[in-house]
């Protein structure tokens, strides 16, 4: 069992990356096999549409030059993901946006050579962080994506939200860490679950 945790944010040791880590230690503290990787340095362009990875048995992107292929396949591999994204004009951030965009159209083409979607029933959930309000915004925006891919997403005691602002304002957000630790745990127990 692997789970992926995705950060969005474009700060290093930002407060979403603080929310993930609270998520990966409760993963690991489970057995689960984790790895956390930030866009920080990553460059992921968007999608220009071209349905080439719908025309090609491969479902290979045939955009090349930035960091998507080597993120797509870290998705691909794991059991579980977990997006974390600041909340930018009530959005998540774009670069995160443009990985999972990316990953959506060869991960939903259904091609009867191919087999099951890349994402089918594979587990996972967003968390979001803003200063003060838009978490729910870009909560719902990648709950969309979720639902879309055919994953399967358990919930929490309250919506997977932080509030922080200034790097290491998340350490201080007691609920928003016990939310993040909880989603976390559901995570793991649906993983032991549903891989035994």
């Amino acid at each position: 069992m692997k789970a992926l945790c995705l950060s969005g944010s474009p700060r290093k040791e930002s407060n979403t990356e603080s929310y993930l880590r609270v998520a990966v230690d409760t993963l690991e503290k489970r057995g689960i096999e984790t790895e956390l990787v930030t866009v920080v340095d990553k460059t992921v362009n968007p999608c220009k549409g071209c349905y080439e990875c719908w025309n090609r048995e491969s479902r290979e992107c045939q955009q090349k030059g930035d960091d998507f292929h080597e993120l797509f396949e870290k998705m691909v591999a794991a059991d579980a993901i977990l997006v974390g994204s600041p909340v930018h004009f009530s959005a998540v951030h774009p670069t995160i946006w443009n990985l999972l965009v990316r990953a959506s159209f060869p991960g939903i083409r259904n091609h009867p050579h191919s087999g099951p979607r890349l994402f089918d029933r594979k587990i996972g959930g967003p968390i979001t962080v803003a200063r003060r309000a838009g978490q729910n915004f870009a909560l719902a925006q990648l709950l969309l994506w979720f639902n879309l891919n055919n994953f399967i997403v358990p919930g929490s005691m309250y919506w997977n939200v932080g509030t922080a602002r200034s790097i290491g304002d998340a350490a201080r957000d007691d609920e928003g860490i016990e939310i993040v630790r909880q989603f976390a745990e559901n995570v793991a127990w649906l993983l032991k679950k549903t891989t035994a």
